[in-house]
Parts: structure tokens; sequence; C-alpha cells
């Protein structure tokens, strides 16, 4: 009997955090695995190795997603390494301080958007013909809890930007879907890694863990496993849905 080859995905930012995570959940469960990172490739380089180790072919490859020309190079080095995408997940995103909505300065907002919503319309551009030509595809974005919430007095336009990918998962996957190409999105609940550390409120975590059901945050492994089943068979008819992984907290 011939061996089908694995399922392709692309992961933005998965060089630590959930995107890390979700490249090995993937990798775990039969795919080859593009690892995209910014900036961190000691970090990008690591996801890999997790990859590999879980017996799939994986590569890194640095790109901005806030540079439409990068993203195009990106997917075109990822054909040729492991070929076409057969599923995306627009992870890679930034929070761009926190800060109060009067003080909110222009090239904060610029970043946030260019990175949340404009880098997950790139590659979605260029996701589209390549899962058209593997015959249908899969494509999770990682929202927040945020979108709904709003994140008065800390993260508006962080909120605002991942409201914006809610609304562009759902006309996507109605566009998309007589293509075969399924669209969700996870809103995402407050989760252990360092990016409250790295945007200046590192006491958030703790604060939100206070405030939720089931008495603590997110581990990255929960994204991950939510977003490999959003991407498998088993959720073959969900599209233009916004699953919310928060551990029962909401707005």
């Amino acid at each position: 009997m011939e061996t089908q080859p694995a399922p392709i995905v692309l992961i933005t930012g998965a060089s630590k955090g959930i995107g890390a995570a979700t490249a090995v959940a993937f990798a775990q469960a039969g795919y080859d695995v593009c690892v995209n990172f910014h900036s961190d490739k000691t970090g990008a380089d690591d996801t890999v190795a997790r990859c590999q180790a879980a017996g799939a072919r994986a590569v890194a490859i640095k790109a901005d997603v806030a540079d439409r020309d990068a993203v195009r190079q990106m997917f075109e080095d990822c054909d040729a390494a492991l070929g076409p995408v057969r599923c995306l997940v627009n992870n890679a995103g930034i929070i761009g301080g926190a800060t109060s909505l009067e003080n909110l300065t222009e090239s904060a907002l610029t970043s946030t958007f260019a990175t949340n919503l404009f880098g997950a319309v790139y590659c979605l551009q260029e996701a589209i013909p390549r899962m058209r030509k593997v015959v249908g595809g899969a494509i999770v974005n990682m929202s927040s809890v945020a979108a709904t919430a709003g994140s008065p007095g800390e993260y508006v336009h962080y909120a605002a930007s991942k409201g914006a990918l809610e609304t562009l998962t759902i006309g996507a996957a109605k566009e998309l879907g007589p293509q075969g190409i399924r669209v969700a999105a996870i809103r995402v609940g407050t989760t252990a890694t360092d990016i409250h550390d790295r945007e200046g409120n590192p006491d958030r975590p703790g604060m939100v863990a206070a405030m939720t059901p089931l008495g603590r945050i997110a581990q990255p492994d929960d994204i991950a496993e939510a977003a490999v089943w959003l991407a498998s068979p088993k959720a073959k008819f969900v599209s233009g849905t916004v699953l919310t992984v928060a551990g029962g907290l909401s707005p």
C-alpha cells in the first residue's frame, strides 16, 4: 500500500510559547512542520529539534509576518523545503505594550495591527492557492479573550486587533469554504508564557488566574491541542467558529 506523505503545517511565531507547543503537537500528530520565527533563531532551532524528535520533518524559516514580501518568500522557502502547506496557524502576535487608550502611541497601534491582523491576511493570501492545489486545508487563527473583554486600561489596541482577526476568520471561512478550506479561531485565555513580562505587565497572569473558574491560567499545551483538533478531520465540519479556551473565564 502506498504511504501518503505527511501533511505540512506552517506555524507563525513558533520559536517560543504557544507557537512552539503548537508546532510540537502537530509533529506528534503526524504533520511535517515549518517553524516561522522573527528574531529568536535559537528558540526556533529548539522547536525544530523537538519536532524532529517526534518523527517529523521540520525547518525554521525567518520572516516578519508584517512584511508582505517576507511572507511571500517564507511560503516559497517552505514549498522548497517541505512542500505546499495543508494547514496554517496564524499565531504570531504582539501586545504592543500595556497602556491606556489615551496614551497609546501611533507606533504601538501601527505595529500591533501590522503583526496581528495584516500579517494574518498576508499569510492567508499565500496559503489559499497552495491549499487549493492540495485540495483543501485548514487555517487556525490565534485570537484572545481580549477580543470580547476589550482589555480597558491595558491593551485596548491589542483587543481591537484580535476582534478584527475574529471578523477575518468568519469572513474567510465563508469565502473559502466552497474551495474546501476551513477557517477557525481560538480565543486564547491568558497563558503561561513570557509575553506579559516582555510587554511590561508581569502581574497579569496571577491576577487572571485568581478570576478563572478552573483556578489557573492556560499552559501552552492547552492551546496547542485545541489547534491540532481544529485542523484535524475530527473537526471536518467546523468552520467559521471561534473556540474559547480560557478555563471558563468569560467577559
